[in-house]
């Protein structure tokens, strides 16, 4: 059915911007893998041993791009996270690595913000990290730069300043689960498509923010992410 009667309006898509492009990347699930560097992992309290990744997922729609971000309710304990993304082109179930690269169509800059209070009381509960992980705007994102204009990061400074303070600085080379590995361990559980962004792990030094704070982090050779917390 081309043009379906529907009860209410077709949802708002979510679309990232393509740098130095007019066309834009329609966003279909995001991913999110947790604890993916050792540093990061020790300093939240557990052992960074190679053990089978673990994924969560935000809303397509939590992403935010060329916009401030929002201090959102009900936390007092909100945490900055920056990580490298991932955007495929192409995807499918059991996906070898040797293979996985050739799914990816570009790379960005991007924060988790964590209503980290709110997650660990969900910890705590044995329940899902969704009110802690999937609020709205809590994924800024930067423009999407095409693998085939940088190719495909495996090493290089990934950091983050808080008010001119670099807080978190590692590198690309420590993720415990590289970029070939997190797509084919990720497609074993999920069928992949174009359309998916995955967000591969933060390193060590996240803390919190407040309002009035100044942000910005980048990926080397991929781009930076500038933004305020209001």
């Amino acid at each position: 059915m081309e043009n379906p009667k529907t009860v209410i309006p077709f949802p708002k898509p979510t679309l990232l911007q393509i740098e130095g492009s007019d066309a834009a990347f329609p966003v279909r699930r995001v991913y999110c893998v947790g604890r993916n560097y050792a540093d990061h992992a020790i300093e939240m309290g557990h052992d960074p041993s190679r053990e089978a990744p673990f994924f969560f997922q935000k809303n397509a729609d939590n992403l935010l791009q060329r916009g401030d971000f929002p201090y959102p309710p009900l936390s007092s304990d909100v945490h900055h996270e920056v990580e490298l993304v991932i955007a495929l082109k192409a995807g499918g179930a059991d996906i070898p690595a040797e293979k996985a690269m050739d799914c990816i169509y570009g790379y960005a800059v991007g924060i988790d913000f964590t209503r980290r209070d709110l997650q660990g009381e969900a910890k705590k509960a044995g329940r899902p990290w969704e009110i802690g992980k999937a609020f709205e705007h809590s994924a800024p994102v930067s423009s999407l730069v095409p693998a085939e204009r940088i190719g495909h990061p495996d090493k290089g400074a990934i950091w983050l300043e808080l008010n001119g303070d670099r807080v978190q600085n590692g590198d690309l080379n420590q993720m415990i689960w590289k970029i070939p590995e997190i797509i084919a361990e990720l497609s074993k559980l999920f069928t992949l498509a174009p359309g998916d962004v995955i967000m591969t792990g933060t390193p060590a030094g996240v803390g919190p923010v407040k309002k009035g704070d100044r942000i910005i982090c980048g990926v080397d050779g991929v781009g930076t992410l500038t933004l305020s917390v209001i």
